[in-house]
């Protein structure tokens, strides 16, 4: 494994920054920030009082007069204070952030990828830290030291450390048992260089965040630590100019706006920048390469389409269909990007492609099975004429089982383990149609004899794991199809089976189709099975669908350049291979029984 070019690692750095430079969170946070620090810096220039005089005879002085914001109850001038305050408390805050994350960080990323011991001697002192009152111990800390920033900003970041352990050790150990970890140690790295290199850019991004969060606080906890007089009066900070303006708030209550504006805007432009890096290095789901956007280079074109048919007969119709999954950072990842589908009543419509090309998450969109992080983010799904997308739960609920149906991949996986195959059919049959025990045992046993088990009643009292997995597949359609339902939607349904058991699955399928005039849709990434079941196709790619039209057609004369590549990929017109000598496997044996009888 070898680390990234430097050419390569200045080119991304250079993406990223014009990324940050047209991104108006980033861009306005940074020139507020970057305002205030030079401002700081340069305090003596930009001002000509002394931030330390104190004219008696000039107190509470409005704006004007060479006071840019008037004078304090001191007789100081307020505009020198706040900007050369503005280095005390920017450094303190400074003191604390480092402090936090030199000692939450590097803990996070031990405890995280050792594991056991390192992380229980860790978290107990976690433990400990965050059971101390944090206000309590500032104080304490003051009584020993005195009114000193330093001492009570460094103290501050030991108590902000454990906030960065704790979100760096559980990603970091959600991560350690990655491949590309195990290839960076098996190519020679020592773990402190696969932390550096590998596991720290990982979790960047909630570094920036907490690290906005601790400064944010760190700023705040000063100000008001000098606002309630237990700071250093000495030193000019944010909170004394705060303080001296309350102290005359009835007369002159301007002055309070001050200070309270310049910490404001610092604690909100630190959080907004943290946000807008942690998006733009590509931690919260944002749109990769790979991905690219409508309308951009690269992005397929619209899907050739062929025989489309018209909406009048259809019992299904996807336009625009997006689907995303919500990231940590609060951004949508997009992994369905405008899905156009018309499925005819009583077809079979193939839904194809490669794994990943977005077939399943369309599949769970139409039944609304995306999970919590996942959702609809644009587009229609209409059913008869009713829209599914957007529908309330309770709603998509009571339309699962009884008008649309689903048979899953992986039966072994799809039935509880606690109950037996009967309980578990009979369950939606009393629920849905209201059938009472006995109506409800009578029809599950019909149609496990229908779907061509050979011994219903013992099947019907097994746990699964007590039949095969050509069984369960058989019982899943048995349940998908026991309320009848208009639409059944079948993922994968044959990928878990073997061949014997996939042709007798896919003639069940295509018999219950004819038989109970269903509408299927066959999710499945199998070309055969497609030319053998289906009336129509399409074809999906990176979340899109590159062609459709009736499977003679698409298959005879694909017009998508991504549909030859997989019709080239089957080798139905491939030579056969050669057949094997007959005599090699005896010639084989006798020369094992001649070493045997030699020795």
């Amino acid at each position: 494994m070898t680390a990234p070019a430097p050419a390569a690692e200045r080119r991304r750095a250079t993406g990223t920054a014009a990324r940050l430079l047209r991104n108006p969170f980033a861009v306005v946070p940074m020139a507020v920030l970057l305002v205030v620090v030079l401002a700081t810096v340069f305090a003596p220039l930009l001002t000509s009082q002394d931030p330390a005089y104190a004219d008696i005879a000039g107190t509470l002085r409005p704006a004007g007069g060479g006071h840019l914001l008037g004078t304090d109850n001191a007789g100081r001038d307020v505009y020198s204070r706040l900007l050369h305050a503005g280095r005390a408390s920017l450094l303190g805050a400074a003191l604390a952030l480092v402090t936090g994350m030199v000692l939450g960080v590097v803990g996070g990323l031990w405890a995280g990828y050792y594991g056991r011991r390192a992380a229980t001697f860790l978290n107990w002192g976690v433990e400990l830290v965050m059971a101390l009152p944090g206000i309590v111990v500032l104080l304490a800390v003051r009584a020993v030291t005195g009114p000193s920033m330093t001492w009570s900003m460094f103290v501050l970041g030991m108590l902000a450390a454990p906030a960065f352990y704790r979100v760096v050790a559980g990603s970091v150990a959600s991560v350690r048992t990655e491949l590309f970890v195990d290839a960076a140690r098996v190519s020679g790295l020592t773990g402190t260089r696969v932390l550096w290199r590998h596991v720290l850019p990982l979790v960047r991004g909630q570094v920036l965040i907490q690290a906005a969060m601790v400064a944010a606080v760190a700023i705040s906890i000063q100000a008001g630590l000098d606002f309630l007089g237990l700071g250093d009066p000495s030193n000019a900070t944010w909170g004394n100019v705060l303080s001296s303006a309350f102290a005359t708030i009835g007369q002159m209550p301007i002055q309070v706006l001050w200070p309270s504006l310049v910490i404001g805007l610092v604690c909100v432009s630190l959080a907004l920048l943290a946000n807008a890096l942690r998006d733009e290095l590509g931690l919260g789901g944002a749109r990769t390469e790979a991905e690219p956007a409508a309308g951009e280079a690269g992005a397929p074109e619209a899907p050739p389409v062929s025989g489309d048919p018209s909406g009048s007969d259809a019992l299904l119709t996807v336009r625009g269909l997006k689907v995303g999954y919500r990231q940590e950072s609060g951004r949508m990842h997009e992994v369905v990007h405008g899905v156009d589908l018309t499925v005819r009543r009583g077809e079979v419509h193939g839904l194809v492609g490669e794994s990943g090309a977005g077939k399943t998450q369309t599949a769970f969109a139409l039944m609304g099975l995306l999970g919590g992080h996942g959702s609809v983010t644009a587009g229609s799904v209409l059913l008869e004429g009713r829209e599914l997308a957007g529908l309330p739960e309770r709603e998509m609920a009571a339309l699962r089982g009884t008008r649309i149906g689903y048979v899953p991949q992986e039966p072994g996986v799809n039935l509880s383990p606690t109950a037996t195959v009967g309980s578990q059919l009979c369950e939606p049959l009393r629920l849905r149609l209201g059938l009472s025990r006995a109506q409800a045992r009578e029809k599950v046993l019909g149609l496990l004899a229908r779907v061509g088990l050979p011994d219903p009643q013992r099947v019907f009292d097994s746990y699964p794991h007590q039949i095969s997995g050509g069984m369960a597949q058989r019982v899943l359609i048995a349940g998908a199809v026991a309320c009848d339902p208009d639409l059944l939607i079948a993922d994968e349904p044959t990928t878990a089976l073997d061949v014997t058991v996939q042709a007798e699955v896919l003639d069940l399928l295509r018999s219950l189709r004819e038989e109970r005039e269903m509408t299927v849709v066959l999710v499945t990434h199998n070309l055969g099975v497609v030319a053998d079941l289906c009336d129509r196709v399409s074809v999906m790619r990176q979340g899109r669908v590159v062609e459709t039209g009736p499977v003679r057609e698409v298959f005879g004369a694909p017009r998508a350049a991504y549909t030859r590549d997989l019709l080239d990929c089957v080798l139905d017109d491939a030579e056969a291979r050669e057949p094997l000598a007959a005599a090699a496997p005896h010639a084989a044996a006798a020369a094992v029984v001649a070493k045997d009888g030699a020795a």
